[in-house]
């Protein structure tokens, strides 16, 4: 052991994570003293790793496919925003026990207005999917006061079970809420459209209409490449200006940091060189 403390991320697979290479530019940039790896864990045995991993001086953990709803179980207390999520993606281990957070919400909210320059007060938001990644982010989008969020999904029943799961905090917060198919939410460009499906890991396009495209309008991809995905060029040919999700997976990881160190890195240069190593290798 090297005296630093010691974190690292979970997942099966996780060779491919990026997570060790930003934690280690944001502890360079913060004078943080500590390690950060990458763990294979097995698929039966996600809680035992995680807590011989603890027994062996860890701090911390990030959470990556498929084990965030197994983080979430674990945990032995959650902030609200995870509760609602359903995952967890970032843990923290301390005398009182597992705390379980997600990050991805914030790292999307922080990354469309504060590295993109977009404004999510009073806009009107289509998010596409309705699966965990969207119900990660649906919170952190209503604490931005946008005046109007649609949910599409093409299993219609996956939305509006979403709807109805929010529906309460929507209308503490005044914002206009309603989800289903394509056809059935309100037309009309939208201010910010988000990809929350995976459909780009396959170059499926997700269910949406392509009237809610326009000049004013972000299209945003959770997943992010080395080239424009399928949904961005579709997007870019209908008017729009388009963004992929390196920025939100580098401001997801600089919230774990800062919930872990009571630090908070500026994403900005890691972002800017992890693009250009996936130019290189593009």
């Amino acid at each position: 052991m090297s005296g630093k403390d010691q974190y690292a991320v979970i997942g099966n697979p996780v060779k491919h994570s990026k997570s060790p290479w930003i934690h280690a530019k944001f502890a360079e940039q913060t004078g943080e003293p500590i390690e950060y790896g990458r763990i294979l864990g097995p698929l039966n045995g996600f809680a035992d790793t995680v807590k011989a991993f603890i027994v062996s001086g860890g701090r911390g953990m990030n959470v990556t496919v498929p084990f965030k709803l197994e983080a979430h179980a674990l945990a032995t207390s959650l902030l609200p925003r995870v509760a609602a999520a359903g995952a967890v993606n970032t843990l923290s281990f301390d005398t009182d026990g597992i705390r379980g957070d997600n990050t991805d919400g914030v790292g999307l909210v922080r990354d469309i207005e504060a590295n993109l320059g977009v404004s999510l007060k009073g806009a009107r938001v289509l998010l596409l999917g309705a699966g965990g990644a969207a119900r990660g982010v649906v919170l952190p989008i209503f604490d931005r006061a946008p005046a109007e969020l649609a949910i599409v999904n093409r299993t219609v029943a996956k939305a509006h079970q979403l709807v109805d799961q929010f529906a309460q905090t929507a209308s503490e917060k005044g914002v206009k809420f309603a989800g289903g198919d394509a056809s059935s939410v309100e037309r009309g460009q939208y201010d910010v459209v988000i990809n929350a499906t995976a459909g780009s890991l396959d170059a499926a396009l997700p269910d949406c209409d392509d009237g809610a495209f326009g000049a004013g309008t972000l299209a945003y991809d959770m997943m992010y490449s080395a080239k424009p995905t399928v949904f961005m060029q579709h997007a870019s040919a209908l008017g729009a200006r388009t963004a992929d999700g390196l920025g939100m997976l580098v401001e997801q990881a600089a919230e774990s940091f800062f919930i872990w160190r009571g630090v908070r890195p500026d994403g900005g240069a890691a972002r800017r060189e992890l693009r250009d190593i996936l130019a290189v290798k593009a």
